[in-house]
């Protein structure tokens, strides 16, 4: 995460963990009333960043997110769509409906983090789709090996 001491004072107006991620579901919720479905994923993270200003909430948008094998750091890595609080990181998708792929996806980026929750908002249905992920290595990292042997 980048050095920036504003973080923890714009973050103390989310007094609890479950705040902040309130507050992240109200500023998608914001984008989604104003904008509704149909548009490109771009759209909505470029609205999103927005509402996160003008609301006061900390976030990183494309957030680069190392991948290590056997403890060595891989040149490939994944860019999370923003990480806020510097604690959660926050998927935007812009389809018909979620699948478990979009899931996994998130969970993978929490391994790649070692963060420990995620918001998965999907702005293409007619109301906004919403999920939680919180990751514990030991029972989600099984589950997403056989969400992939079983696909």
């Amino acid at each position: 995460m980048q050095n920036n001491p504003q973080i923890s004072q714009m973050g103390a107006d989310y007094p609890s963990k479950d705040g902040q991620t309130y507050a992240i579901i109200g500023a998608a919720m914001a984008v989604h009333s104003e904008l509704g479905a149909g548009f490109l994923e771009a759209v909505y993270h470029d609205a999103l960043e927005l509402e996160f200003q003008t609301l006061g909430i900390p976030y990183e948008r494309e957030k680069e997110l190392p991948v290590s094998y056997r403890g060595k750091l891989l040149r490939t890595f994944y860019k999370a769509d923003f990480v806020c609080f510097g604690e959660v990181i926050v998927e935007l998708k812009a389809l018909a409906r979620l699948s478990g792929i979009e899931e996994a996806q998130v969970i993978n980026y929490l391994k790649a983090s070692k963060l420990h929750k995620a918001l998965l908002l999907n702005f293409g249905a007619r109301s906004l789709q919403q999920k939680r992920i919180a990751f514990n290595l030991r029972k989600s990292a099984k589950s997403v090996d056989n969400f992939y042997e079983n696909s």
